[in-house]
């Protein structure tokens, strides 16, 4: 079973389970948004198309998290009239899971998707084991001793600023860590993420401003 939605002046094909990310829409991380603007209801054979929308159609999501999208540059300029205009713009984003297509009028069942057992029994102790690194990591790095975690590799280092959200002392603080390429960054597992987060205290910073697209990018316009 899937649906055709439109929001934010888009149109998105789902099914449940699907995680999506849309324009902006009002709530916190838990909430339930219901999207009623439903173009298309697919279940088999059985297809509902809308005049515009399917009547008593509508889509239930659980509200994952509120993030940014990449920085856009906007320039403009005005020759021989010494106007230049620089702008920076990141476009606010909702990323929602789908939990239900409802048809008939029905409501939400405000059922969300449980963790797996052993997901939700070991994710406690993975936390700790990251968070007990981290700290030793961090207290190299207060005494100035070497703290690398990751290997650096040989020959000059990119210019990790052009990655949105990196500064001259993050980067510093990153080359401190081994990390010295874009294609270091790129190559980020969960893990790396969840440690390297962690050592710097960034409260989700690199899955906020996606390190690793932004990374794969500059490797590829590198090469």
């Amino acid at each position: 079973m899937y649906a055709i939605i439109k929001t934010g002046g888009k149109q998105y094909r789902v099914a449940p389970e699907d995680v999506i990310t849309v324009e902006k829409l009002a709530g916190e991380p838990g909430d339930t948004v219901v999207i009623s603007e439903v173009l298309m209801v697919a279940d088999g054979d059985d297809v509902q198309i809308g005049a515009p929308f399917v009547e008593g159609a509508s889509v239930a999501c659980e509200l994952v998290e509120q993030t940014r999208g990449p920085k856009i540059i906007i320039f403009k300029k005005k020759r021989r009239k010494h106007y230049r205009r620089k702008k920076g713009h990141r476009q606010d984003l909702t990323v929602l899971k789908v939990a239900e297509i409802l048809t008939g009028g029905k409501k939400p069942s405000g059922k969300k998707a449980a963790p797996k057992k052993a997901e939700a029994e070991a994710a406690p102790a993975v936390f700790a084991e990251v968070e007990g690194r981290a700290a030793e990591i961090k207290e190299k790095l207060k005494k100035g001793e070497a703290a690398a975690i990751f290997e650096a590799p040989e020959g000059e280092a990119d210019d990790l600023k052009k990655i949105s959200g990196v500064g001259p002392v993050i980067e510093k603080k990153l080359h401190a860590l081994g990390i010295r390429t874009f294609e270091q960054v790129a190559n980020f597992s969960k893990d790396d993420i969840a440690l390297v987060d962690a050592v710097l205290s960034f409260k989700g910073r690199i899955e906020r401003d996606d390190w690793v697209s932004q990374a794969r990018k500059l490797a590829a316009e590198k090469k």
